[in-house]
């Protein structure tokens, strides 16, 4: 259907970020203008008064351009072929490129300023606004390098991402799958999102031909892959032993400001969990019938029919209900979110696919569906609204500066939300109801906290590769990635020989060391939830509430989960075991 045919309640109110386009266009007009004026600062940042001035001026420009970015953006996701808000797009990207360069001087300048002088301005009332940027360059300058070399390693960046862009276009745009053979005779042309949709079929015939022509083609040319992703491992490398760490974990998890513990706990606590999801994979095998698992069996529901077909609004009414123990504040802001058009529900005829949350600060976040009568979109409801108030919170208790959070925490709020209604419904669930979303949860826990750490730790196996002068080969990249998949899932799983060139196809591998915060996030999640479900949500609401003001551990001590201990995973391996008890009594 198109935009036209749904009520406006159903979509969200872009004129609260600007009431008309012309509104747009004057902002964009001004911001124009102020971005030259960034650059007369350079050279002059050790004048006190001179850098808080540039601080305030850079903090309004950027301020402008989120508003003007995010706009353009979400008006362009309501019809992604409406050309007026393709060109509106361009515009303000075109503008960001030299908005970006002209604050190129900003950290060299920072970093040459004293330790001394850095603690003073972490210490002085005039730029408490921007202490946490300080104390980062202070925590910054113990890696930087030399002007010369840190110039030369700017420069690189003119082809450091090459191994990254090689993979995407391979990926996106050059590879070709085989068409799979449906029941009814007709064929389905493959690609990445049909394959998760073949893998739920519940033909395994279906199933088979779509894992061997998604894998067949990474195998075909896994010599070449191989080599692409040996030059992304050798890059970190270079930059990790440039800048003087001696892995490129430690490296990466520097960057984070995390401590590399955090990383290591996650893949020993979960090692200790494998049992169960061992034993998981032989309930799923038997209660599917099948005298041999195969990996292309991982993802056919073990209940059938027995979806959340409903309407949005029972959708919605039934997430709000779920999240009343995270109080009264929290659920009237769901409301609101809901009555004042915060949120875009209905797929339409040129809108963008997926989900997500976004904004500006200064302005309410806004959430973006495509809503279908499924348990998935249910759960999507509960994710986006937890993304949406957690920037909520954030904005309202921190200034500007310091109220976006990392990406370390990013997904927490929204996942404590899935737990939560899932939790609600399994309250109120019996029969094959209460099995099936028992098989959900722990699906959500197999996919997003055992895959995830299997993933993570292939990544340090491979870099290791790198880091100790070994050859990182099709032939050995795959020993590494089949014994791991052997390892996370056990005997009762047929593992098919293609699987072992699945590390080929994930994308995640060329933003190293990223795929880790998918299973901490949920790791976290689980413990949180359980403090809200037993009345303790006031330190839920200062984690909710600290944007960046700290480092990323520090705000998750907030909510009183510690990730440098093993309890946090191991609570989450205690909840899956428990999890998988229920399921195996009912079935």
């Amino acid at each position: 259907m198109n935009r036209c045919d749904y009520p406006e309640k159903l979509k969200w109110k872009l004129e609260d970020i600007f009431p008309i386009d012309n509104d747009w266009e004057d902002c964009f007009s001004y911001f124009k203008k102020c971005v030259p004026e960034l650059k007369e600062y350079k050279g002059k940042l050790s004048d006190k008064n001179l850098l808080f001035e540039f601080l305030e001026k850079r903090e309004k420009a950027g301020f402008d351009y989120s508003r003007l970015y995010v706009y353009s953006h979400m008006r362009k996701d309501e019809d992604t072929a409406n050309s007026f808000y393709q060109a509106m797009c361009d515009k303000i990207e075109a503008v960001g490129v030299e908005f970006s360069s002209s604050l190129s001087f900003m950290m060299p300048e920072l970093v040459s300023l004293s330790d001394e002088v850095l603690q003073s301005l972490i210490s002085d009332p005039k730029f408490k606004d921007y202490d946490v940027l300080f104390k980062e360059v202070l925590r910054s300058k113990k890696i930087i390098l030399s002007d010369k070399e840190e110039k030369i390693l700017a420069d690189s960046s003119l082809f450091s991402d090459g191994a990254k862009q090689i993979f995407s276009m391979f990926d996106n745009a050059d590879i070709k799958f085989d068409d799979v053979k449906m029941p009814d005779g007709k064929t389905m042309k493959m690609s990445h999102g049909v394959y998760s949709l073949l893998l739920q079929n519940e033909n395994q015939g279906v199933r088979k031909d779509a894992f061997t022509s998604m894998f067949s083609v990474y195998k075909n040319h896994e010599n070449t892959l191989a080599s692409v992703y040996a030059t992304n491992c050798k890059k970190d490398w270079f930059y990790a032993k440039t800048r003087g760490f001696s892995s490129c974990e430690d490296y990466a998890m520097y960057l984070e400001n995390v401590d590399t513990k955090v990383y290591d706990k996650l893949i020993s606590s979960v090692e200790k969990g494998l049992k169960t999801l061992h034993e998981y994979m032989g309930l799923r095998k038997r209660v599917l019938g099948l005298d041999v698992l195969n990996m292309y069996d991982l993802h056919v529901p073990i209940v059938e029919n027995q979806d959340l077909k409903l309407d949005y609004e029972d959708a919605f009414k039934l997430v709000k209900e779920a999240l009343s123990p995270l109080g009264k504040e929290y659920t009237d802001l769901l409301q609101t979110a809901h009555d004042f058009r915060w949120i875009d529900v209905p797929e339409t005829k040129g809108k963008r696919s997926g989900a997500y949350s976004w904004g500006t600060y200064g302005v309410h976040p806004y959430v973006l569906l495509n809503y279908q009568k499924t348990t998935h979109d249910v759960f999507t409801i509960a994710h986006e609204l937890g993304h949406a108030l957690h920037s909520y919170f954030s904005n309202e208790a921190q200034p500007s500066q310091k109220a976006d959070y990392e990406i370390f925490v990013a997904e927490i709020a929204s996942t404590v939300n899935e737990v939560l209604l899932l939790k609600y419904l399994l309250k109120k669930a019996d029969g094959e109801l209460k099995k099936f979303l028992l098989s959900y949860y722990l699906d959500m826990f197999r996919t997003t906290l055992f895959r995830q750490t299997m993933f993570a730790e292939f990544e340090v196996k491979a870099h290791a590769l790198v880091t100790q002068g070994e050859p990182v080969t099709a032939s050995v990249l795959n020993e590494i990635y089949y014994n791991l998949n052997k390892k996370y899932y056990g005997g009762a799983v047929e593992h098919n020989k293609l699987i072992e060139v699945e590390w080929a196809r994930i994308p995640h591998f060329y933003n190293s060391f990223y795929v880790y915060k998918y299973a901490t996030g949920i790791t976290s999640a689980v413990s949180i939830a359980k403090k809200v479900l037993d009345g303790n949500t006031q330190g839920y609401f200062k984690f909710l509430s600290a944007g960046s003001s700290l480092s990323p551990l520090e705000i998750l001590k907030l909510a009183d989960v510690d990730m440098t201990v093993s309890k946090p995973f191991d609570d989450a391996m205690l909840e899956f075991a428990d999890c998988f008890g229920q399921l195996s009594r009912l079935v």
